[in-house]
């Protein structure tokens, strides 16, 4: 197949995906907005309460919101801790023994932190029960989290004088399984399993190869938890090509839709976010930053793949290394803008096999934060915050006391975000820059140089932004590794999130202040445009530095 005709249909993948997507938004946002904000609980729901003995109907101060989240995740880690080290005992192991510690370890922070770094192969090292009851459970429980989160900071722009009541975790964790996660992950994976993908619990299965030999590889439930990884923008692949093995993603179809799935609650929160705050065009003006971030993204990472600078574009017309024939180098472009811009991590394609221009975009797709759209949740908090660094930005130059969606603007919340935009540059910076110092750090990294530089950044990025993809060139099973970037994504995680919750709680104890004259209307593509100003320059320019020792010099070489 020729490049043109690869690129044609990938733009034809994207305009079919663009139309799904907006053909979504709206109903679905409404939906979300009405989940949250229903007096009325499900019978299912009150017995799992009854269960828990929680009273879902008593507002939480952000402190107890927060204390809840945490305490709950330090359960699931233990559990999930548990679950691996004991798998050689348990049943449905495949003969796989457990973890180690330190692998154990980073597997349970990884799937509690919905960043789903996999430091193993999953075929070789995960039985169907960790799979299961382990890692799928979780993808959906960090996801309804990060959900959560992004809810209680919309109440705390939303509501006037709660003191500091921001909802209850327990009820938003339910609603978010229960309600939006459940529901669409069983239908997704109907279509995936109709379209290819495999679903079973056999140990093997045998296929034959275009040689007519046949080779047992292991089967087991893929399409169900496909579903809730993209869906989740959780990311972890059943097997170690991830979405690259046509088990996970056999053809263009299935390709598209687990591009529509990781997408779709990301760019339909700011939706909900308008409809809860009472002005739609607030959320309007938030999708319009993140939808330009990331057509732009996928604009520059399909450029350098296909007619980037380097001699594989020049002389064979696309660079094919790492990416397979049926998806072609654009929509494996569009795959991975997608999947670094959330939270995802799933590839369909090998980053570390990217044109230098290439694999930095997505590097730096995940050094922004991760807002372009973002994670579920985790992107409309995040780009949230940003929009207070630009509402702040714009009162030091006109002289007025900033104020967004009513809310004053001091320097109370100015401190808490100013903790939050620096908290992931500082958790990926010394990461980078202690194992690039210290023995353990550097006998992970295959390729000297520019190169291997990159995949350590690459590695720390993903762990403090909860991504979970990688530059595969960096051995990073050791227990170096481990655990550090295990500390990095518990860091990068929960830091974030109880700083969030800190602002959601001081702005919901404000009084709403109506709007005058002199208030910037922050709904107008004016301050549209100063947010993704302030995205670029604030977060991105940072990474600048190490940027230009690592892709940059690459590109340049």
């Amino acid at each position: 197949m020729s490049t043109t005709t690869t690129v044609l249909a990938a733009v034809g993948q994207l305009a079919l995906l663009v139309t799904l997507l907006g053909a979504a938004h709206a109903p679905f946002g409404a939906y979300m907005a009405r989940v949250y904000s229903s007096p009325r609980h499900l019978r299912g729901e009150r017995l799992w309460y009854r269960l828990v003995r929680v009273d879902p109907d008593v507002e939480q101060h952000w402190r107890t919101y927060a204390l809840s989240l945490l305490g709950f995740s330090l359960v699931s880690v233990l559990a999930l801790f548990g679950l691996g080290r004991l798998q050689g005992h348990l049943p449905g192991n495949l003969g796989f023994p457990g973890l180690d510690p330190a692998g154990a370890w980073n597997s349970a922070v990884s799937f509690t932190t919905n960043t789903n770094w996999q430091w193993y192969s999953g075929e070789q090292t995960a039985g169907h029960l960790l799979q299961m009851a382990g890692f799928a459970v979780q993808n959906f429980l960090s996801a309804a989290v990060g959900m959560s989160v992004a809810i209680a900071l919309v109440r705390g722009f939303a509501r006037s004088g709660t003191d500091a009541r921001i909802g209850n975790f327990w009820t938003d964790l339910t609603r978010s399984v229960v309600r939006i996660l459940l529901p669409i992950s069983i239908v997704a994976t109907l279509v995936l399993v109709a379209n290819g993908v495999v679903q079973n619990l056999d140990p093997h299965s045998a296929v034959t190869t275009l040689t007519g030999d046949t080779q047992h590889v292991v089967g087991g439930p893929v399409a169900s938890q496909e579903a809730i990884k993209e869906l989740g923008t959780n990311g972890g692949g059943f097997f170690n090509a991830n979405s690259a093995h046509p088990f996970e993603n056999p053809n263009p179809v299935t390709n598209l839709v687990e591009i529509f799935l990781l997408l779709l609650i990301p760019m339909t929160l700011p939706r909900t976010f308008g409809l809860l705050v009472g002005d739609r065009r607030q959320g309007w003006a938030i999708l319009g930053v993140m939808a330009t971030l990331w057509a732009s993204a996928v604009a520059l990472t399909t450029w350098s793949e296909v007619a980037g600078p380097g001699t594989v574009p020049q002389l064979a017309g696309a660079a094919m290394e790492g990416k397979e024939t049926r998806f072609g180098p654009a929509t494996s472009a569009l795959f991975a803008a997608s999947t670094t811009g959330t939270s995802t991590g799933a590839v369909n394609s090998m980053h570390d096999s990217f044109t230098a221009p290439g694999g930095g975009v997505a590097l730096f797709d995940m050094l922004l934060g991760e807002v372009a759209p973002g994670g579920v949740g985790a992107g409309l908090y995040g780009m949230l915050v940003l929009a207070v660094v630009a509402v702040f930005v714009a009162g030091l130059m006109v002289g007025r006391t900033p104020e967004y969606l009513g809310k004053k603007i001091g320097r109370g919340e100015m401190t808490l975000v100013a903790f939050f935009v620096l908290t992931t540059p500082a958790i990926v910076l010394v990461g980078t820059a202690v194992s690039v110092s210290v023995a353990p750090g550097l006998l992970g990294i295959q390729e000297p140089g520019p190169h291997g530089l990159s995949e350590v950044l690459y590695a720390f990025a993903s762990a403090g932004n909860n991504n979970g993809s990688a530059f595969a060139g960096l051995s990073t099973g050791t227990p170096y590794y481990n655990t550090m970037l295990g500390l990095a994504m518990l860091a990068g995680r929960f830091v974030p999130i109880v700083l969030v919750l800190a602002l959601a709680g001081r702005l919901a104890s404000q009084r709403t202040v109506p709007a005058s004259v002199g208030t910037l209307p922050t709904h107008q593509p004016l301050f549209a445009g100063l947010v993704a100003v302030v995205a670029i320059v604030v977060v991105g320019l940072t990474f600048v530095p190490v940027l230009s020792l690592g892709p940059v010099v690459e590109a340049l070489s």
